[in-house]
Formats: C-alpha cells, structure tokens, sequence
C-alpha cells in the first residue's frame, strides 16, 4: 500500500483483507460477534457504509484495535473523496487567515 493511496482506502477494505483474516473469522461469524445483521457488515466491508462511532467501538473490542483507529480511517477516507470531488470549488473559496494565537487554541480542542 502506497501512503498516497492510503487516505482512499475504506476501513471496510482493512477490515475484510487484513483483520478477520488475521483474527481467523468469517463474515458470518463475525456479524454474530459484532451483534449485527450480516447485510451490515457485508455493506462495510464492500465500502458501501461508514464506520460509525458505534461500530468502531464494537470493532475495538472484537479486534483488539483502537476506536480511534477506524474513526479515523474513516474519516482519512471521507475527507480525500470529499476534497476529490470539491476540486474545481475549492479554488472558488476565499482563504482567510485566523490570528496565530487563535488557531493555537482550535488545535486545543482536537487533542
């Protein structure tokens, strides 16, 4: 995997190549660990739904691999597709410059 390429792959990819392989589990048995229907999780590991908060917190503990890991996977993956898909917008949006001592104290609450 190239680090370009990273932000575009979905959680659901990690999920379904790497870790059920990994923790020896199928699809099916999984859901059933997860406590969710099979059409969740087949829509996930396909790429077709998020991993919400909830989901995360349920894979965390099945896994073994921190919430934050796939929120934020999840979140690398939205964001590179939305910022692909505003390409030609972007560049219309005036860039404005927020006082140094205010963005220090944003970047507080992201911690």
């Amino acid at each position: 995997m190239r680090t370009l390429d990273a932000k575009l792959i979905h959680p659901g990819t990690v999920l379904r190549d790497r870790v059920l392989p990994g923790l020896g589990l199928s699809v099916i048995q999984a859901a059933r660990e997860l406590c969710i229907c099979r059409q969740t999780l087949h829509r996930i590991l396909a790429g077709r739904a998020a991993i919400t908060p909830d989901m995360a917190a349920r894979l965390s503990r099945l896994s073994g691999v921190p919430a934050r890991f796939w929120l934020d996977l999840q979140q690398a993956h939205d964001l590179a597709h939305a910022e692909a898909n505003l390409t030609d917008m972007l560049p219309r949006i005036p860039a404005h410059a927020l006082p140094p001592a205010l963005m220090k104290e944003l970047t507080t609450y992201a911690r």
